[in-house]
């Protein structure tokens, strides 16, 4: 369990904020609605303390704001702290409705990933649909000990880019030549192989980092997304007889290249479960999360569904 920081909300008016507490994970909850009416200058006047609540939960919910796509990429700009004109903005991962994403923090996978992820809700789900955080620092302090120690080397991330499985090469790296790739490839630490039109490519990060503002230590990896018990039993055995395991389009092992245990990644399924706090979407919320600080997922939905994404 984290400690609750101490974060003083009582300076935010005229609205009314709490923070919403299961134990591992907390977030702060403005609701702005009606008692704002410019909430672009609400935040400016704000912004210390919802820069505060951001490190100190890792998480702030925005509600009654306008759905409006031209005050997100305002938002985005004055809480990222961008400079450049325009903000990239995005749908949430087009994931079939009834599959559920699990939970991960964004790019942790990767040689860089975003600071702040920004979902703001245009239109909620009938049923459903809502997107799960877990407190990346409580999630690393309730895995037990002798997990982590299988952990301690790290993830191995592995991907086959092919044409007839997933991505191709191609298009994965928005590029024809292969020099082009083995560069991106040497500049990212990552080691590749071509298998005629195949690439194989392989690297290694942590499993967890030290967040850099607070030094608080954090599970921070995709193992769980990157291993083949991410494709369930029947897609799983499926693939396997149709090829060779190294040819799959993505898998995990731990960093000495040891294969991970199915009932590790449950291990940190039910702990990610365990911490997950969950804030049904409202037409006009806007949920501001801090990458390394919280793993967020989507559970499975029926209905229209749209929320709009950004990073900075």
């Amino acid at each position: 369990m984290i400690p609750t920081p101490p974060i003083d909300v009582t300076g935010l008016d005229p609205i009314t904020a709490r923070v919403e507490n299961n134990g591992p994970t907390a977030a702060l909850v403005c609701a702005l609605g009606d008692d704002v009416d410019d909430p672009l200058a609400w935040l400016r006047a704000h912004r210390e303390h919802i820069d505060a609540a951001l490190h100190g939960y890792g998480a702030v919910l925005l509600r009654g704001l306008p759905p409006e796509m031209s005050l997100f990429e305002e938002v985005v700009t004055l809480i990222g702290g961008r400079t450049e004109i325009g903000v990239n903005i995005d749908t949430s991962t087009e994931y079939r409705p009834d599959e559920r994403i699990p939970m991960h923090n964004e790019d942790s996978h990767a040689a860089s990933w975003p600071r702040l992820l920004f979902f703001m809700c245009e239109t909620p789900a009938e049923w459903g649909g809502y997107t799960p955080i877990a407190d990346s620092r409580s999630v690393f302090q309730s895995l037990p000990q002798d997990l982590l120690e299988r952990f301690a080397h790290g993830v191995r991330y592995t991907r086959t880019y092919r044409d007839d499985l997933g991505l191709g090469w191609r298009e994965a790296f928005q590029t024809d030549s292969r020099a082009k790739v083995e560069r991106y490839c040497r500049e990212h630490g990552m080691a590749f192989s071509w298998d005629g039109p195949r690439l194989l490519t392989s690297t290694t990060r942590p499993a967890w980092r030290d967040e850099p503002r607070s030094g608080a230590r954090v599970w921070f990896n995709q193992a769980n997304l990157f291993h083949l018990a991410a494709l369930g039993d029947e897609v799983r055995e499926a693939l396997l007889e149709a090829f060779p395991e190294r040819y799959l389009a993505r898998n995990a092992h731990f960093g000495n290249g040891t294969p991970i245990p199915p009932e590790d990644l449950l291990r940190v399924e039910q702990t990610y479960d365990d911490c997950a706090l969950t804030l049904p979407w409202h037409r006009g919320d806007l949920l501001i999360i801090v990458n390394m600080l919280m793993a967020h997922g989507r559970t499975p939905y029926r209905g229209a569904r749209r929320i709009w994404v950004a990073t900075a």
